[in-house]
């Protein structure tokens, strides 16, 4: 991505992929499911390294729908915000940090990453095989970092390895979006001071979905 990434339009798109990762971790710990499409968009985010825009890293704005609605649902104060969601999302934020400060962790990631995208081209997006890799790279990197995620739901859904798998790899896609949020400069003080401006222009790139 060669233009410049600073604008409020990427920053809203950057910040619905931490909601949108956030949301189907909730859904998969409570429910064992989540919403196909926006898993898919959120776990292919993660393989997608290079890309025109930022909007393509989710396969276009319809992959980011379910995040936008996520973000803007909690910026509008309607809905009494998911506490369990709204920490996952900030613990995402603040372990990015540690993470893009770790080159050791980066250079794991990014090695795991190769390999997601190899078997991905195999098995396709979603295999149990490309899954747990994504899931084994979240383990093996973030998780050691402190404070850890801990992620609350049903124990039946819990003791799953694959949806266990599929929690962290989600999770993993939420650190990428992270990342990409601070790479659009995004940051704390940005979303106190125009969280205004950036749920106007979250609600404009709902109505271009």
């Amino acid at each position: 991505m060669t233009k410049n990434l600073n604008t409020i339009t990427n920053q809203a798109i950057a910040l619905a992929g931490i909601a949108q990762a956030a949301a189907l971790v909730r859904q998969l710990a409570t429910t064992g499911k989540s919403d196909p499409d926006a898993t898919e968009a959120s776990i292919a985010s993660i393989l997608k390294i290079d890309s025109d825009t930022v909007e393509d890293i989710y396969g276009g704005l319809a992959g980011i729908k379910f995040g936008l609605e996520q973000l803007n649902r909690q910026m509008t104060g309607f809905d009494i915000a998911d506490p369990e969601q709204a920490r996952y999302a900030a613990s995402l934020v603040f372990l990015e940090k540690q993470v893009s400060n770790r080159p050791d962790l980066m250079e794991v990631i990014g090695k795991g990453i190769e390999k997601a995208q190899h078997q991905s081209e195999t098995f396709g997006l979603l295999h149990e095989n490309v899954l747990a890799n994504l899931g084994d790279i979240y383990h093996n990197t973030i998780s050691t970092l402190q404070p850890r995620i801990m992620v609350n739901g049903e124990q039946h859904y819990l003791s799953r390895p694959d949806t266990v798998n599929k929690i962290r790899a989600l999770l993993l896609a939420g650190i990428r979006s992270a990342i990409l949020w601070k790479q659009c400069g995004g940051s704390r003080w940005k979303f106190l001071f125009f969280r205004k401006k950036l749920q106007t222009e979250v609600e404009a790139l709902l109505q271009r979905i």
